[in-house]
């Protein structure tokens, strides 16, 4: 780490929990790598303090942060300005703050993108994809997926109004892709198995070692592939279960290094050398 000084920039991450967070270590390298007077500091933020986390960007110069689980949506509010990319999915992960104004923009939409293109060599364009989960990660996927001109997206959640909610409105904003929502269960999903190029799983099922009970994952087309936003060290339960059929399957380590990289990007005008963040975060968690 570049010695700290008056000079020194001051980056961080706003969460809560953060301290299981692994972006310090992958962005103090890149700062590092390249000789950026620089440092990036987990904050741990309740939900009652986010507002005056925001207003600290202000008061303490801060020149950027990423923001993770509970504050993405609420963010967007407390900014100058967003991107069209965090408008659009309604969700912040990182805030700029330049010439006096924070700006919001939202890169884990870009960052799956490009994950899902390095690590699977999926290219959405004309392609079938159901997605589990109607959270924020699901409008990330469902806006990236959409604006790369996939044909046909189903999102399922248990709560299906939720996932009805984020089908209506990239229907109503996508008309080159159809979009359909389920109620997240084995028998509802089943008959659509055999029909999907990817499954995106974009719920925190996998996190603490949980399984999708009584699905049969069998019934996917054998060209399909599975992408898992949750990450492990030995893989996801799913990213294991789908591996050990044949599938092709990746998790979301990739997605967090590339959402990383165009963050740096973002606050730096510089972007870090190719693969270093994603190097740093297999060695963190013992991929080696």
């Amino acid at each position: 780490m570049t010695e700290i000084d008056g000079h020194t920039r001051v980056y961080g991450i706003f969460g809560f929990p953060v301290t299981h967070s692994l972006s310090p270590a992958m962005h103090n390298e890149a700062f590092a790598r390249m000789g950026i007077n620089a440092v990036y500091l987990p904050f741990p933020v309740p939900p009652a303090r986010l507002s005056e986390a925001v207003l600290s960007l202000r008061a303490l110069a801060i020149a950027g942060v990423n923001v993770t689980i509970p504050h993405k949506e609420r963010v967007c509010a407390m900014v100058d300005e967003l991107s069209d990319e965090a408008r659009l999915i309604g969700a912040v992960n990182t805030v700029v703050h330049r010439d006096a104004k924070l700006t919001g923009h939202n890169t884990d939409c870009s960052g799956f993108m490009a994950s899902l293109a390095e690590d699977l060599h999926f290219d959405s364009q004309g392609k079938r994809i159901l997605v589990l989960g109607a959270g924020g990660a699901c409008r990330a996927v469902t806006a990236g997926l959409c604006l790369a001109g996939a044909a046909w997206i189903g999102i399922a959640d248990m709560n299906p109004e939720k996932a009805r909610g984020i089908a209506e409105l990239f229907a109503h904003r996508f008309k080159g892709t159809q979009l359909a929502s389920f109620v997240c269960e084995p028998g509802t999903l089943s008959p659509w198995l055999p029909t999907v190029d990817l499954v995106v799983n974009a719920t925190p099922v996998g996190m603490k070692g949980e399984v999708f009970e009584g699905y049969d994952w069998r019934l996917l087309a054998g060209h399909a592939v599975v992408y898992d936003l949750v990450y492990s060290p030995t893989g996801t339960p799913l990213t294991r279960a789908l591996g050990a059929m044949g599938y092709r399957a990746a998790d979301g380590l990739g997605m967090l290094a590339a959402q990383g990289e165009e963050a740096f990007y973002l606050w730096t005008g510089k972007r870090p050398p190719p693969g270093l963040m994603k190097k740093r975060l297999e060695k963190l968690v013992s991929r080696e």
